[in-house]
């Protein structure tokens, strides 16, 4: 009852964000109006922007249409809009034009306001992720090292483990072919405009990628220090030193039996917060919802529509492929394993986190019946090895910039970028905005200009919305599967009184 109580709150908290999101970007400013200083008006103006805390008053040119605009020889760095409309350029690039509010005298605009509020209600997120996030590092850790010993000896390790990767590498192919078959088809590529590509946006990216080498990416997978990896929460770091530390514990035998058992209780005390954690998890959602509405708009949900319909197709295709895969080990206890998960999809799809819901989603799924020596030694695993929703993405957006810019790539050459994606989505686990440094490094191999991961920039939040969630199911069907082919799945989890307090 009260983790059904937890979803509806998040489904709450969720609608409201969009309410008063969509409130302030409207209302923000004053004014929602086009620019329209005066009828047909063309010639000199000025509009008054907040950059960097300070107004700052910049000429414009006015222009009777787009056409006009590209007519016009004006120096780099002029602005221009267009008369009765809101549309707003550079010489350089296209304004991301629902950051720009048109006012009646002049064309006086501000961000500022909306700026504010969107920094301000941010923090509630940022309290929830920050809490969720002080608990992450010791509970990998706690948690897999304490799976390893509990599994024995290293033939059941390796036993074990070898089921796992056999279940990463083939739903890791599976949503790469899937992304690249329906990119391939829907061409969503050809529908996007470059001209109002947010360039600005994709520098910080492409800075990110100047670094992606085989050095960084050794020196992302292998810690050099646990306590830096931990302070970084560097998942991937923490994971390899885990196996390790857990190996070493089960080879000591009876020895480390003591130490096994503390580290248990500490895990078991780790989980116990996450049901206090997670009371906040409604003010997170709201707080992140409110935000990116009231910065964007309620425009974002429809920009680049074609791309955004495909991407979501291929999805909701993945999703039956898993399901339907999971069905067939499961049977009909998978939809028990949906219900158990649906708070913990909620919030990573609010929160665009997957590391936000690993306390609640180990412990749901120790309560579906997996064992928690299981559950232990695969899901941390998945979160750097299996991220479906997240490789489906990849392909389906390097492939979908490649056509935007009239480039050709023959099936051979998008098998070969599968293959280098399928190694260099597991360097980067735990970096933010992932998904989009890997799409832009692999453009960069390709011949694809970097640069073109701005087409995606604007969209980009929602997407990452859905393959976090996705990225969530993905996780908890290979624990469930594995657990199933290992025995170690209760058949119907008898409903005894969990150890942890069901919040």
């Amino acid at each position: 009852m009260k983790k059904n109580r937890l979803t509806l709150y998040i489904l709450i908290a969720m609608a409201a964000g969009i309410i008063v999101g969509y409130l302030m970007h409207e209302g923000g400013t004053g004014h929602k109006i086009t620019y329209t200083p005066a009828k047909d008006y063309t010639g000199k103006d000025a509009i008054t922007l907040v950059l960097g805390g300070k107004e700052v008053v910049q000429p414009v040119e006015v222009v009777k249409d787009s056409a006009a605009f590209r007519a016009t020889n004006a120096a780099p760095g002029t602005w221009v809009v267009v008369a009765n409309t809101s549309e707003a350029y550079t010489t350089n690039e296209a304004l991301t034009l629902n950051k720009i509010k048109v006012g009646p005298t002049h064309g006086t605009a501000t961000i500022k306001a909306i700026q504010s509020f969107s920094d301000n209600i941010k923090l509630l997120t940022t309290i929830f992720l920050r809490l969720v996030q002080m608990i992450i590092a010791p509970l990998v850790f706690c948690t897999l090292v304490v799976g390893i010993a509990k599994l024995g000896d290293l033939k059941t390790v390796g036993r074990v483990g070898g089921k796992a990767l056999l279940w990463f590498v083939t739903a890791s192919l599976a949503s790469l072919l899937l992304g690249m078959l329906i990119v391939n088809l829907a061409q969503p590529g050809h529908a996007v405009d470059l001209s109002n590509a947010d360039t600005a946006g994709a520098k910080d990216l492409i800075g990110k990628t100047q670094e992606f080498s085989l050095a960084k990416f050794v020196e992302h997978v292998f810690p050099k220090s646990v306590i830096e990896a931990m302070a970084n929460n560097e998942i991937l770091q923490i994971v390899i030193f885990s196996i390790f530390f857990g190996v070493a514990m089960s080879a000591m035998g009876n020895y480390a039996k003591s130490l096994v058992k503390a580290l248990d209780g500490v895990a078991h005390v780790i989980l116990k917060m996450v049901g206090y954690v997670m009371n906040f998890a409604p003010l997170g959602v709201f707080g992140a919802i409110a935000a990116v509405i009231a910065t964007k708009g309620l425009e974002v949900f429809i920009f680049y529509g074609k791309y955004l319909l495909f991407f979501l197709m291929g999805i909701a295709l993945l999703w039956v492929l898993l399901i339907s895969v999971g069905y067939l080990i499961l049977g009909a206890r998978v939809g028990e394993l949906l219900k158990r998960i649906a708070s913990p999809m909620l919030v990573a799809f609010s929160t665009t986190s997957s590391e936000a819901v690993f306390p609640k989603l180990t412990e749901e799924l120790e309560r579906f019946g997996c064992k928690d020596k299981i559950v232990s030694f695969i899901l941390p695993l998945g979160y750097s090895f299996n991220l479906d929703g997240s490789m489906m993405y990849m392909t389906f957006a390097s492939l979908a910039i490649a056509q935007a810019y009239g480039i050709h790539l023959d099936l051979g050459t998008q098998l070969t970028m599968l293959l280098v994606l399928m190694l260099t989505s597991k360097g980067i686990a735990g970096v933010p905005r992932a998904s989009l440094v890997v799409v832009t490094a692999t453009c960069a191999m390709f011949k694809i200009p970097p640069e073109g991961v701005a087409l995606i920039l604007p969209i980009d939040h929602f997407c990452d919305m859905f393959r976090t969630m996705t990225n969530v199911v993905g996780n908890a069907l290979a624990t469930s599967v594995v657990s199933k082919w290992e025995g170690e799945l209760k058949p119907e989890m008898m409903q005894t009184e969990p150890v942890l307090a069901d919040n």
